[in-house]
């Protein structure tokens, strides 16, 4: 008898841009992926303090709050090493190396193969 398949990770996604978020989220869900929305680095924080589970921050740059997406990257991979880092920006390119914690980074504009090649990577 085979044992059951492992969960997919729980993805906590961060974009202040509501109609993206809505998109990409349900191209995860879609995929079978556990996901949770914020819409500021701030929320997201909030998110990471008062729930457990979240394997994978997908965070867009430019988002609005104390902190910008980098920021946010740099705080999880402190307090939490073990979730996996995905930086997002259709403004800015940056190298992997910049991102904390091995983390990637992936370009905008995104359709769901290369969104889903993303997270599956990272986790």
């Amino acid at each position: 008898m085979s044992s059951p398949p492992a969960p997919l990770p729980c993805i906590l996604f961060v974009e202040d841009e509501h109609l993206i978020r809505m998109i990409a989220v349900a191209m995860l869900e879609d995929a079978g992926y556990a996901v949770v929305e914020a819409s500021t680095a701030d929320a997201a924080l909030s998110v990471l303090e008062q729930r457990r589970g979240v394997d994978v921050v997908f965070t867009d740059i430019d988002v609005p709050g104390s902190m910008d997406g980098l920021a946010l990257t740099g705080r999880v991979a402190e307090r939490w090493p073990r979730i996996r880092l995905v930086v997002t920006s259709g403004r800015a390119w940056l190298r992997e190396a910049k991102v904390p914690d091995d983390g990637r980074f992936f370009p905008k504009p995104y359709r769901s193969p290369q969104l889903l090649e993303a997270i599956g990577a990272a986790a």
